[in-house]
């Protein structure tokens, strides 16, 4: 579980111009993540994907992937739409 007070902390150093409204609007959405969204792990290939060297000069996630970028994969519930 994630501390909202912490998530807020964390959004106002990141984003000093927002307002008061706009942050906590913001971690509300961020906390309540776990409600509506399942992550993915494990589930990779029912993304549709598959690891090619050919993919890599069109595909923004290949190439970030080659540079050591990491991902995590969400799925919106259908019981919550």
């Amino acid at each position: 579980m994630l501390d909202r007070q912490k998530v807020e902390t964390i959004l106002e150093r990141r984003f000093p111009g927002a307002s008061h409204d706009q942050v906590a609007a913001a971690a509300n959405a961020i906390v309540g993540l776990k409600e509506e969204w399942d992550e993915m792990i494990g589930r990779e290939h029912e993304l549709g994907y598959y690891v090619s060297a050919q993919c890599g000069g069109i595909c923004y996630l290949a190439r970030e992937a080659a540079q050591g970028a990491e991902f995590r994969f969400f799925k919106r519930r259908m019981d919550t739409v």
